[in-house]
């Protein structure tokens, strides 16, 4: 049988947090998984209308990844793939797709919000075909090659490991995942596709290293849940002001928000554009139920009005759950705490951080300006009600034990992320150098499999 080879090109991502893009050739035949954006490079510019720009002028700014990379890349793109809804995953599709005379495939919920992208994108025409595959299903690309979706657990519903069939063996790629066994919402991961790829033959395993370096693993989701639970039910002050600040895509938490709303006797009002957008998505796909009485708004005025509602009509009787937790300017909690709203923090009102700070100094100092604005009129802070979408050390461990790839490399991280994600694998049997690669933005590593 004719070698196979298999380039590895690191596009975006792996020099940094954000901007995730990998390309894996097997011969001629490319295909890229992720698109992303790099959303600290664009807020540190005032009024960036990123919807209005030029690929090349977001590629300068560090925003989207640099693929004309691409160029210099012997053969073609058969596939874009896209593993889940982040935007550091599909948030440059708008902007690089087009470029490439190749479908998008994606999860259903992945596409919907894909879709979304599209439609606001105001400079070019992405005309791509978009494929829906649900987790578990197989989609052949040539002859050669066929893609695997295979069930994971994250911070956003339907996410996927994305394994690339080839001759030889298979390419995994995992960006991003947990194991969480106890998940409040989707499956648990399919660890019984993950041993059998390990028997069937892994070449390459490419995946993140954000918590490579936290001991242990991840707390499951329902760790979350009943932490909020306690923060919200288990209080003697009941009548006081409540606001929940999450990540809108991330549907569980949202979702048991929600609940704790109805279990509280308070009407849930979910507020903010990507609020309305990704909550609005997954309700109308089917992956969540929401009560008849929940309120959701997303234009500015629509928010204001509201808030004046909830001041008018008592605060104890809503619960507002909200975007802003990162001290992003212009989000609806920034505002709140700017006084731009008719909404009025009181002393004793609680704010709820069901987020971590994003660890980066720009988000970092926006949201100690947030924080210390909501003190000062008197506000409550519950931080860090949360538990992370992200892998810990002893996760990464489980994944290589199953899959027993021959080679190794971290992606999605900085390069201190890398190295701790380098030392597990080390302990692993992996050898830097040999089986375990360490890539930077714009390079290929080249595997030669008989």
């Amino acid at each position: 049988m004719a070698s196979t080879e298999i380039g590895i090109i690191a596009v975006g991502g792996y020099n940094e947090m954000g901007r995730n893009m990998t390309a894996i050739r097997v011969n001629e035949d490319i295909i890229i998984i992720d698109m992303g954006i790099r959303l600290d490079r664009v807020q540190i510019h005032e009024d960036v209308d990123t919807d209005r720009m030029h690929s090349l002028e977001l590629i300068e700014m560090g925003a989207i990844p640099d693929d004309t990379i691409m160029n210099e890349v012997n053969g073609n793109v058969r596939a874009i793939v896209c593993t889940h809804g982040h935007l550091d995953h599909i948030g440059a599709i708008p902007k690089l797709a087009h470029r490439y005379a190749a479908p998008i495939i994606a999860t259903p919920y992945t596409t919907a919000l894909i879709k979304h992208q599209i439609d606001s994108e105001r400079k070019f025409g992405v005309k791509n075909n978009i494929v829906a595959l649900k987790a578990g299903e197989t989609l052949e690309i040539t002859k050669d090659i066929t893609i695997e979706f295979i069930n994971t657990q994250h911070s956003i519903i339907d996410t996927v490991f994305v394994a690339i069939h080839t001759p030889s063996g298979a390419v995994v790629y995992a960006c991003d995942f947990k194991f969480d066994r106890t998940p409040t919402l989707g499956e648990v991961p399919d660890f019984d596709r993950l041993k059998e790829l390990g028997k069937e033959g892994v070449i390459a395993l490419i995946t993140e290293s954000t918590n490579a370096g936290r001991n242990g693993k991840t707390p499951s989701e329902l760790i979350a849940h009943m932490m909020l639970k306690d923060v919200l039910l288990g209080t003697e002050e009941s009548a006081v002001g409540m606001i929940v600040t999450t990540f809108a895509a991330h549907i569980a938490r949202v979702n048991s928000i929600v609940q704790f709303a109805q279990e509280m006797g308070r009407i849930p009002v979910l507020l903010g554009r990507s609020m309305e957008r990704y909550v609005g998505t997954a309700y109308q796909l089917g992956y969540i139920d929401l009560p008849e009485n929940v309120e959701i708004y997303g234009s500015r005025r629509d928010i204001d009005n509201a808030l004046k509602k909830i001041m008018e009509a008592g605060k104890d009787k809503y619960l507002p759950v909200m975007t802003g937790h990162q001290g992003e300017p212009g989000a609806v909690l920034g505002r709140i705490a700017n006084g731009e709203t008719p909404f009025k923090v009181e002393t004793g009102d609680r704010i709820i951080f069901s987020a971590n700070v994003i660890p980066n100094p720009m988000t970092q100092a926006n949201r100690y300006a947030l924080e210390t604005k909501l003190k000062m009129k008197g506000a409550r802070i519950y931080d860090n009600v949360h538990v992370s979408g992200h892998a810990y050390r002893e996760d990464h461990w489980e994944l290589l034990r199953m899959l027993k790839p021959e080679h190794v490399i971290p992606a999605h991280g900085t390069i201190q992320m890398h190295s701790e994600y380098i030392q597990m694998a080390e302990d692993a049997g992996y050898s830097l150098g040999d089986t375990l690669h360490l890539l930077r933005n714009g390079e290929e590593l080249y595997i030669e499999e008989d």
